[in-house]
């Protein structure tokens, strides 16, 4: 009587449940224990009612969905509260099991929210069915109550992530766009290969958000993803220092291009182009700014005074942080470039 995504057949055992109820059993009697046992095994909630809506029955599984054990006599609904599928709260007198009963026909296609008394909430699909003598006079009625609660839940994550997979795809192309028009050089074999990186950068975050179900990335792995591939056997060519921040989606792919470029220029000109070189990254998380991270080489060669050349890194570290309104200030010292950026929000 189950499908695949755990739905009953539920039009079909509301039948055979409308079916038994409506014939003609004798109270007490072997047939009439029979069909009772049969709706006690049932794992959907069934109940009964006369033809003013009084209830006349009511199986176990129906304690269970209305988190409290109907009363006999209780007219329209085992449960406790009923609500429309957006809020809107439902009276009893107005429930499915009222129209069926006030109009004599069957109910369907229909969705509604119970409330229990702990406070929490079911969503379900009642049958409710009127029940015929056999002169077709209204006798009762019988309903099933169909929880659907996960599935209502499965749609809700599928359309949260519909929505957040065409966020993200619109923010990468931004993204993607910006360091398009960020990226300079004199040929085309150098555009291509800085475009290149700064993508494969991207495109490490990007997995780093998947592992994560896109919460974004923690700010110590996108630095030593990013600076692995420079980094010595012995781990004193590059320290790193800091407590892991996690890091929003728009905040940590900006960072990882920025930490990329500056990385990539680094090995060209700056620490990481000798054997001699030493980087150190420090970030803090206090202070005037939620986000202060500083860039510091050492042991490269001498630096005179800035570059000249936006072809350094210059022009695409300070583009990508401007996005964010952070902020870029530079030392050229003696002994290798200080970088500092600094955000307004983590």
């Amino acid at each position: 009587m189950l499908d695949l995504f755990g739905h009953a057949d539920e039009a079909r055992i509301g039948e055979i449940a409308a079916g038994y109820t409506a014939s003609r059993l004798e109270v007490g009697s072997e047939p009439e224990k029979r069909f009772r046992d049969l709706l006690q095994a049932l794992p959907a909630a069934i109940y009964t009612t006369d033809a003013t809506g009084r209830i006349t029955f009511f199986n176990q599984a129906c304690i269970h969905f209305a988190g409290r054990t109907p009363e006999i006599g209780a007219m329209w609904c085992v449960t406790w509260k009923l609500y429309l599928p957006d809020g809107t709260p439902l009276p009893h007198d107005e429930c499915p099991m009222a129209v069926a009963l006030k109009e004599n026909r069957p109910v369907r296609d229909v969705e509604a929210v119970a409330e229990r008394p702990d406070g929490s909430r079911i969503w379900f699909v009642p049958y409710p069915t009127p029940l015929r003598d056999e002169r077709g006079r209204l006798v009762g009625a019988v309903n099933m109550l169909v929880d659907i609660t996960s599935r209502k839940q499965a749609e809700q994550r599928m359309m949260l992530l519909t929505s957040e997979v065409d966020h993200r795809a619109n923010n990468l192309l931004a993204v993607s766009q910006a360091m398009l028009r960020l990226t300079k050089a004199d040929t085309a074999e150098e555009f291509q290969a800085a475009f290149a990186g700064r993508l494969s950068a991207l495109a490490n975050v990007q997995r780093l958000f998947s592992a994560s179900r896109w919460t974004g990335a923690n700010l110590k792995t996108i630095v030593e993803e990013e600076l692995r591939p420079y980094a010595s056997p012995d781990g004193e060519r590059i320290k790193i220092a800091g407590e892991d921040v996690h890091l929003p989606p728009t905040l940590a792919q900006s960072i990882a291009v920025a930490l990329h470029e500056l990385a990539t220029n680094a090995a060209k000109y700056g620490a990481l182009s000798m054997p001699t070189g030493r980087l150190q990254i420090r970030w803090e998380t206090d202070g005037a700014e939620p986000l202060v991270l500083r860039w510091s080489e050492s042991g490269g060669p001498p630096v005179n005074e800035p570059p000249k050349r936006k072809g350094f890194g210059i022009g695409a570290v300070d583009g990508i942080v401007r996005t964010l309104r952070g902020k870029v200030t530079r030392q050229w010292r003696p002994e290798g470039l200080l970088c500092e950026l600094s955000f307004p929000q983590t």
